[in-house]
């Protein structure tokens, strides 16, 4: 259950207080009540000399747990401050799919350490998950599958769960393999429980959908878990040989981890940063898009300086090229939002792009038009030229115009050339807004305005 931010915020307030006091038993308690991604927001929420106070609080048994939870850049700094026991120790404690996205982070000493303090068994099972990318179907995986043969009864079923002792956790289902491991289909645990003793798995198992393709990216296996309302799901590779399951608490942290990176990545940030970061270091990663923003403007002043002797004739045009550029960059934002979440989400692509570009586009007409004349009479009454208010009212109509096909067109081509539209989507379709609104608003003044 996620908390609310006003709990955090009393959490936050009284840690702070407590290592102002210099009272470090409290906070122990208090995390002893608390998940480990409670323990790692808090971290988060710290200042580098509060934050080793409270990690010296952490319980070394959630250790492993808390550091997998915390911002990268925060673990990274805590690794640094633990000794290799210490760290072996963390590790020891995780699960094999937990350990895998771990122990990439620790020393190569730390992780020669733990990877000795492994059985054959899970030294397999920590390979085989590492063996994928992070961000797909194999590396999001669990490999901690109960699996059944399809021949046997399900009382011989029941009778091996029940020598087996337990099972993983969100178990709802079991999955049916042959004797050469490949998936079958899958046993869901209320069939189990609700069926003949002697009937066969074979006869009660479900076949579809087909397990999840271990190459498959984890945002595709986030939107399968939401539309089919899944709880696990197995994983299979090239040959369709079951290697594991996901999840449906794994699933939570890609959606929440999709979220984070799509709001951080409109500013040009990245989610794994430490909010506490040294100066020097949050400036320079700051700055690249700071320079590029600065290289757009230019480009945009450069349009407006083609026109510098029109606004020296005509200083109204100067008075409304805010509004001009503003209309069309937030026309266009509100457009390119819709395609950046329709991209995430997997609604849009190339082939279903035309009858969206065409909506866009005349729902850009229509506002354009709507606002046009609203703008043009309140130039007409302002400057007292009707030749101003018909300028700005074409002008206004035509940067929204621009902005409806850039909000759709840029997204699009960004993905094409693999570039993440919520990083750089914002700086091109501003650059464009904005010189297409100065290059019509001053262009026609330049014609009409002499």
């Amino acid at each position: 259950m996620s908390e609310t931010a006003p709990q955090t915020k009393s959490r936050l307030q009284a840690v702070r207080a407590a290592i102002e006091s210099g009272r470090l038993r409290p906070i122990k308690r208090m995390l002893l009540s608390l998940q480990p991604a409670e323990t790692a927001l808090l971290l988060d929420s710290l200042p580098p000399a509060e934050r080793e106070l409270l990690w010296e609080a952490v319980d070394p048994d959630d250790e492993g747990e808390v550091l997998l939870h915390v911002a990268e850049e925060v673990r990274t700094g805590l690794i640094r401050g633990m000794d290799d026991e210490e760290l072996v120790a963390a590790a020891g404690e995780l699960e094999v799919d937990d350990l895998a996205d771990l122990i990439g982070d620790l020393p190569e000493t730390v992780t020669q350490q733990v990877l000795r303090s492994l059985d054959e068994l899970d030294r397999g099972r920590l390979q085989r998950v590492l063996t994928y990318p992070e961000d797909t179907a194999g590396g999001l995986m669990n490999t901690d599958a109960v699996t059944v043969r399809p021949e046997v009864t399900l009382e011989v079923v029941r009778r091996y769960l029940r020598m087996h002792g337990n099972v993983p956790d969100k178990t709802d289902c079991l999955f049916v393999v042959n004797r050469y491991g490949k998936y079958l289909g899958t046993l869901f645990v209320t069939r189990l429980l609700t069926n003949e003793d002697d009937l066969t798995v074979s006869e009660v198992m479900e076949t579809e959908p087909a397990g999840i393709s271990a190459d498959q990216s984890a945002a595709e296996v986030a939107r399968l878990f939401a539309n089919r309302d899944l709880v696990s799901a197995p994983v299979v590779d090239s040959e369709g040989r079951l290697v594991g399951r996901i999840t449906v608490d794994d699933v939570v942290d890609v959606i929440s981890e999709q979220a984070e990176h799509s709001i951080m990545s409109m500013a040009g940030l990245d989610e794994e940063d430490d909010i506490f970061a040294p100066v020097a270091a949050s400036a320079r990663r700051r700055a690249l898009w700071l320079g590029i923003n600065l290289g757009t403007a230019f480009l945009a002043a450069w349009v407006v300086g083609l026109f510098e002797s029109t606004i020296e004739r005509v200083v109204a045009l100067a008075v409304l090229m805010p509004i001009v550029a503003s209309m069309g960059g937030i026309a266009g934002t509100q457009t390119l939002t819709l395609i950046v979440r329709g991209l995430a989400l997997g609604q849009i692509e190339w082939s279903n792009a035309r009858p969206i570009l065409v909506k866009e586009i005349a729902v850009g007409i229509l506002n354009g038009l709507v606002w046009a004349l609203v703008v043009a009479a309140i130039a007409l009454v302002w400057f007292h030229d009707w030749r101003i208010g018909v300028i700005i009212a074409v002008a206004m109509t035509t940067n929204l115009l621009a902005a409806a096909l850039s909000g759709v067109g840029i997204p699009l081509l960004l993905k094409r050339l693999g570039i993440d539209p919520a990083l750089a989507g914002g700086v091109v379709l501003t650059t464009v807004t904005d010189c297409v609104g100065f290059m019509t608003l001053l262009g026609l003044g330049a014609l009409f305005l002499k």
